[in-house]
């Protein structure tokens, strides 16, 4: 699947709370958001900006859909 060009932070914040994340912090235009599991606690930072880089949300994907065990392609549609 291609790589959503017009993806803005809060698309990307709404969908990680659906998967349990939630907001730690803000410093100046990123966010900082957890999810703790069993597993342990997996944290990512989400750039505030419109929209985002492609490559930055390749990496934010790659990061969530390896540690929730998630499709790739299921994260590009969702969004």
């Amino acid at each position: 699947m291609r790589v959503p060009r017009d993806v803005d932070a809060d698309s990307i914040i709404r969908l990680l709370e659906k998967y349990g994340y939630i907001i730690v912090r803000q410093t100046g235009s990123h966010i900082r958001m957890s999810k703790k599991t069993d597993e342990g606690e997996h944290s990512i930072t989400i750039p505030n900006h419109k929209p985002i880089k492609i490559g930055t949300l390749q990496s934010i994907a790659k990061d969530i859909s390896s540690f929730n065990k998630l499709d790739i392609n299921n994260f590009y549609r969702q969004l």
